[in-house]
């Protein structure tokens, strides 16, 4: 899509609390996924596929885990002398006050000055985190051809899901209300965090809205400022008609997984195709050498990142590189990240476990569920370059912190 009509900001400074030790030194959307991508290659591979070109990426936390993910911005062609990726991060104003973000409308907010600059039509604003894939054209020319001041991509969830995102009341296409993360949600029709404003208009509304200087009060989207574009009448829903999940809670991330798996399936029972020829998901990493199957190896509906060695058994799970499962190991229903070992005897089960932690031989790291899937409180959590003993045991519902030990 032709510059100046359309500005591309990815919000991708979020820390990811409730991901817990997973995040403690990467921002999550720099968070792997399905062994081979990053969360933020979704809405990079989008905009790269729907013509987008002019994009800047808003970072914050563990700024540098978000830049080692772009690397330039290459893998989608937005290595370029004009538009292109742009990284935007918290300045410190003359004032000596710091500008840290106060959520995601007071990161347009402290920006506004450098937005308006570069004279677009309409933003095109999303968060880093989420699974899904969207022609955001299509979106913009909605928004356009409707004359609305802002459009917000929607999607429908369980009521009782809906409770974690911004539920929405749409009349006849246009949003007349919004709550956001009600406690007893009416509906599932909720906002996907995926949004076009008019540039002029909402810049215009953040400044009539901010009461300090700094415009901290701005807080999130769903705090003040699309309750105020609601207000004025001209916002309009857009429904996403594919697979969308917000991954930010473990259990919701172990899920998407499960749906990549059984996208893979011989029933395909989920509509997340990663391999789509059409809309490939592009990612920046480096190249490693295919993965290593040893005779008496047992795998079964699993995705085997490259470099990985597998000796022992690997059900329903997710590895990523140069992981090991030794000889007699067994892991079933769990995503482990990139050069985990797990050593002679070990067992896994119902766990995420992060990059370089090792299991010793004989060590149990596994979970009893009560449904089809395990909640926050059941999966268990390993940080990066944990080493859980041999022998050892990590119970359902344990955080073992980065580096930390368990004997």
């Amino acid at each position: 899509m032709r510059r100046p009509d359309v500005l591309a900001l990815v919000l991708a400074g979020g820390q990811g609390s409730r991901m817990g030790v997973l995040t403690d030194d990467r921002a999550k959307p720099a968070l792997p996924f399905a062994g081979a991508y990053r969360l933020l290659d979704f809405a990079l591979s989008n905009l790269r596929h729907s013509g987008i070109d002019d994009v800047w990426v808003f970072v914050q936390y563990e700024t540098q885990s978000i830049l080692d993910v772009l690397a330039g911005g290459r893998a989608w062609d937005l290595d370029r002398s004009h538009g292109g990726l742009r990284v935007v991060s918290p300045q410190q104003e003359s004032t000596g006050e710091a500008g840290w973000h106060a959520g995601n409308a007071h990161a347009l907010y402290a920006h506004r000055e450098l937005i308006a600059r570069e004279r677009s039509k309409a933003l095109l604003v999303m968060s880093a985190d989420h699974i899904y894939k969207l022609d955001y054209t299509r979106v913009v020319e909605d928004h356009w051809a409707n004359g609305a001041e802002a459009t917000v991509v929607t999607t429908t969830v369980s009521p009782e899901r809906a409770s974690h995102h911004a539920v929405l009341e749409i009349t006849q296409g246009r949003v007349t209300g919004v709550a956001v993360k009600p406690d007893d949600p009416a509906h599932g029709r909720v906002a996907t965090e995926i949004f076009v404003y008019d540039t002029e208009v909402v810049l215009d509304v953040l400044e009539q809205l901010t009461v300090h200087d700094d415009g901290a009060e701005l807080g999130d989207f769903g705090d003040r400022l699309l309750p105020a574009l609601i207000e004025r009448g001209k916002v309009r829903a857009f429904d996403l008609d594919g697979y969308w999940k917000d991954v930010g809670r473990p259990e919701a991330y172990f899920e998407a997984h499960r749906d990549v798996l059984l996208a893979r399936g011989r029933n395909r029972r989920s509509d997340l195709q990663l391999d789509d020829g059409s809309w490939p998901i592009l990612t920046h990493d480096v190249p490693r050498m295919p993965a290593y199957i040893e005779s008496g190896a047992r795998i079964s509906d699993s995705l085997i990142s490259p470099a990985c060695r597998i000796a022992g058994r690997v059900e329903r799970s997710v590895l990523g590189p140069g992981t090991v499962v030794e000889a007699d190991a067994v892991v079933r229903d769990s995503v482990l990240f990139s050069d985990v070992v797990v050593r002679t005897g070990a067992r896994v089960r119902y766990a995420i476990v992060d990059d370089r932690a090792v299991l010793g031989a004989g060590a149990r790291a596994e979970a009893r569920i009560a449904g089809d899937l395990p909640t926050d409180d059941e999966l268990l959590v390993i940080g990066a370059d944990a080493r859980i003993a041999p022998g050892a045991t990590v119970r359902a519902g344990d955080r073992v912190a980065r580096g930390g030990r368990r004997r």
